[in-house]
């Protein structure tokens, strides 16, 4: 939770429809706000799972005392209670990092999208060096105007 170990997976249940993570904390004095973002997440090299757990909401001093997890007075609490189902959600992993790489590579490998690109290079270039006879131009100009502005008022003095 918020980057810190706080537990471990006990069991995991694949079902049809969703899968059931059993998790247990290690310090029963956690509290895990009923309003958080609970993702699985992969890391490291050899793809170890790790359940995120990202409170939403802030949650004051107020809120957390006298909290017991283990209580029946618990489930009206903002809190998750022992034995508490929290849904999740698939978070970051390789395979789509993959995936996504793939696509991306199989768009790159387009031909048209190649010629686009050098089109769009030799337009620049050729904009770029209009632009650079515009601002000599200009540069030419405004020497022009100042020699003229310079001969104009010295030599009356």
């Amino acid at each position: 939770m918020r980057g810190i170990n706080i537990g471990y997976i006990n069991k995991i249940q694949v079902k049809y429809n969703y899968v059931l993570v059993k998790v247990n904390i290690n310090v029963p004095s956690t509290i895990i706000p009923k309003n958080s973002l609970v993702e699985t997440t992969q890391t490291g090299l050899l793809n170890d799972t790790v359940i995120d757990i990202t409170p939403l909401q802030h949650t004051t001093n107020q809120h957390i005392e006298n909290i017991n997890v283990f209580a029946k007075s618990c489930a009206k609490s903002l809190f998750v209670c022992h034995y508490d189902y929290i849904k999740g959600e698939r978070g970051l992993n390789y395979d789509d990092l993959v995936r996504a790489a793939t696509r991306i590579s199989q768009r790159f490998d387009d031909p048209v999208l190649f010629d686009l690109v050098n089109i769009l290079l030799q337009n620049t270039i050729y904009i770029s060096n209009e632009f650079i006879e515009l601002t000599d131009s200009i540069a030419d100009t405004v020497i022009l105007i100042y020699d003229y502005l310079y001969q104009i008022f010295f030599s009356q003095i």
